[in-house]
């Protein structure tokens, strides 16, 4: 069986999952569209190879003119009318949580 973790990097998570095989910690950058997959044979290893598809990644979207793919950050801005901002707030506070 095998272990997920996530791992971040100026902006960017990989996911880290043991390959009990190859007795390699496998990565995968997530939640962008461009694929970057990168492995290492300890932590040290593995997060200095996840830092290098990143520069490499950024470096080579910067050489091509193109904008790299990003990860959403989850925030979400919108306009709503009045009126249904005013309830969602209200029904916020007596759920006793944020509207955030």
């Amino acid at each position: 069986m095998s272990a997920i973790n996530v791992m971040s990097y100026r902006g960017y998570q990989a996911s880290m999952t043991f390959d009990p095989d190859d007795k390699i910690i496998v990565g995968r950058v997530i939640d962008i569209d461009d694929i970057i997959g990168f492995h290492g044979e300890s932590i040290s290893e593995f997060e200095n190879a996840f830092h290098e598809a990143i520069d490499d990644y950024l470096d080579a979207c910067a050489k091509l003119d193109q904008e790299p793919d990003k990860p959403a950050s989850g925030r979400l801005m919108l306009r709503v009318d009045p009126a249904i901002h005013a309830a969602a707030i209200k029904a916020a506070k007596r759920e006793c949580t944020s509207l955030n």
